[in-house]
């Protein structure tokens, strides 16, 4: 046991003399057998400090390393493996990042008059999609318009959680004139009219890099989720555990990283789909308005020319017009799918379930096994 500094003389003269007793005794603790002991602490003589105890167990690096591969890999993907919602999701979302990076190696970039006019779908495997009035293939459109809606599904999604994130966190936690100033902040965009503001930026910016757009997109959808996520870190920033690690001394952001932060991850992944879903949508909108300037393949100008060109009425140019709508269609329910699916993945009471190196007996509760995953 570590002695402190300010001990008295009397207290080394009795250590002394417990460790001679102690020689004496062929390495028998008498404090052990003596049950009216008191140690110099005013505690028992054979109890030990909470902040003093070490594990009986000790861990080595490559347990270590495998334990944490188990609990953040492998885990998470026995978690969607298990749900029919996630395993869905998940490739429909990998059949769209295959056709954005590899597509494009494939398919041989849509040019006019190299084939056939208003082909039909279905009729040639050359354009199984069919092709529009300048003879290019709906299908190869849609497949070179993939990169570019990926990227700013990306800009505009990871831009917007960002920001909420750190905004609702740190004013949450933090309080006083922190939170006073990034709430006014908040507010003050939340009251802003989105459509608005996005004309008006993309007239003076006049955008041209799809990340660009994204994060244009989302310039004012971070506002709700920063409000929200603020809220929930109210409710668990005096937890049991965030206490323990103040009282450890550990520093703001330490905590925020391992206590505050873990525990706020499923809600923030919902949130993430749900701000790719108003990228995609409004990306869409806005090619389809005439709002934003484009100069590469993108679904919503592939909508809004088929529109233009009477699609809505005119059976044999329909095709033009659905494909990309189901495109956009099909992209949203599969990142709908694969949220609802990886709500489990961020359970602490799932992922210790499906952990091989967690002991079902030890299962830990809410909370506790985020941190302590975090701080193995």
């Amino acid at each position: 046991m570590k002695r402190t500094d300010d001990r008295t003389g009397d207290e080394d003269g009795d250590s002394d003399e417990r460790f001679q007793s102690f020689a004496a005794s062929g390495g028998d603790d008498p404090s052990s057998s003596d049950p009216r002991a008191v140690s110099t602490d005013g505690g028992a003589a054979g109890s030990v400090s909470p902040f003093e105890r070490v594990a009986d167990d000790s861990v080595e690096g490559t347990d270590r390393l495998r334990q944490l591969v188990d609990l953040w890999l492998l885990a998470p993907a026995r978690i969607v493996w298990s749900d029919w919602r996630a395993r869905a999701g998940a490739a429909i979302i990998l059949l769209f990042v295959l056709m954005g990076t590899v597509g494009p190696l494939l398919v041989r970039y849509p040019e006019p008059n190299t084939g056939p006019r208003l082909l039909a779908p279905f009729q040639n495997w050359a354009y199984p999609l069919g092709t529009d009035p300048k003879a290019q293939g709906v299908f190869a459109s849609v497949v070179h318009a993939t990169p570019v809606m990926l990227k700013m599904i990306l800009g505009g999604a990871v831009f917007s959680i960002i920001v909420a994130t750190v905004i609702g966190i740190v004013s949450g936690y933090k309080g006083g004139w922190t939170e006073t100033v990034l709430m006014t902040i908040t507010d003050i965009m939340m009251t802003i009219p989105g459509l608005p503001l996005i004309i008006v930026v993309a007239a003076i910016v006049q955008p041209e890099s799809p990340i660009v757009v994204g994060v244009l997109v989302s310039i004012n959808a971070w506002a709700g989720l920063a409000r929200a996520v603020r809220s929930q870190v109210l409710t668990i920033r005096n937890a049991p555990y965030v206490e323990a690690s103040r009282t450890m001394g550990l520093g703001v952001p330490t905590i925020l990283g391992r206590d505050v932060l873990p525990n706020l991850m499923p809600y923030i992944l919902v949130n993430f789909v749900g701000a790719a879903r108003g990228v995609i949508f409004g990306s869409v909108g806005l090619y389809f308005l005439g709002v934003l300037p484009f100069s590469n393949l993108n679904w919503g100008v592939m909508i809004t020319r088929a529109y233009n060109s009477g699609a809505l009425y005119s059976d044999s140019l329909r095709h033009w017009l659905l494909a990309p709508l189901f495109t956009v269609v099909f992209l949203s329910f599969g990142l709908i799918l694969f949220a609802q699916g990886c709500d489990r993945l961020f359970n602490p009471r799932v992922r210790a379930k499906h952990a091989s190196t967690v002991d079902d007996d030890e299962e830990p509760s809410d909370g506790q096994a985020a941190t302590t995953a975090t701080r193995t």
